[in-house]
């Protein structure tokens, strides 16, 4: 049986409710698919939003940032937080404007964030966001100095509650507008790495590693 995550009012898709997704493995492969996440909590009553680089480990998100920077203390300070990632696969062109969309993977968290302070804790935190942005680079660079562990925050969010929204597929017209002479499909949208440039500054000799090379032409 697929584990899934109770639905309440906090999470429960609203709008095109069919296309919800509440099952612990589809949430699972798009927030390790994304590399992205909009991180929205609320700072003297105003809503925020601030875009973050992350990594999953179980059940739990890691969110990194700089430890002085504005977005970590005011994430360290909230109580609960909500995050999005979204990914986009194409756009929906159907024969009105009102039924034309878009194809998407979405996954929105909410979480209780919780400050990682423990330097041991912190570097595995660290290496689980470094390994989701590039796999198989962190165990080939130095070592992060102590400095620099001090200098970066990492926020820990626990998922109390998600849900998944899937769009996929061809438009879905009035059955009147089928009879509209006008052409009407998906535009795919593909996001994905391109080839390495080299740092003009590489040692003589130095050649991208194995790991490094594939992440070359990789689709999100």
């Amino acid at each position: 049986m697929t584990a899934e995550y109770a639905t309440s009012k906090l999470n429960k898709v609203r709008q095109l409710r069919e296309k919800g997704r509440y099952d612990n493995e589809t949430v699972h492969r798009i927030l390790d698919a994304g590399l992205v996440a909009q991180v929205a909590f609320v700072e003297a009553g105003n809503p925020v939003v601030v875009p973050m680089i992350y990594g999953r480990d179980g059940e739990t998100v890691f969110l990194h940032g700089a430890r002085k920077a504005r977005v970590i203390r005011m994430v360290e300070a909230s109580k609960s937080i909500c995050l999005n990632v979204t990914l986009l696969d194409g756009i929906v062109l159907a024969r009105s404007a009102f039924n034309s969309s878009m194809n998407y993977r979405s996954v929105t968290v909410f979480g209780t964030p919780s400050m990682v302070e423990a330097a041991a804790e912190k570097l595995r935190a660290m290496k689980i966001i470094s390994e989701h942005l590039m796999p198989g680079r962190w165990d080939e660079l130095r070592a992060p100095h102590d400095k620099e562990v001090k200098m970066t925050g990492v926020i820990a969010v626990k998922i109390d509650a998600a849900s998944a929204k899937v769009s996929a597929g061809m438009p879905v017209d009035e059955p009147d507008d089928y009879s509209i002479p006008v052409w009407a499909g998906v535009l795919p949208l593909i996001s994905q790495l391109q080839n390495l440039k080299d740092d003009d500054r590489l040692l003589p000799g130095v050649k991208s590693s194995a790991a490094v090379r594939s992440l070359q032409n990789r689709t999100l």
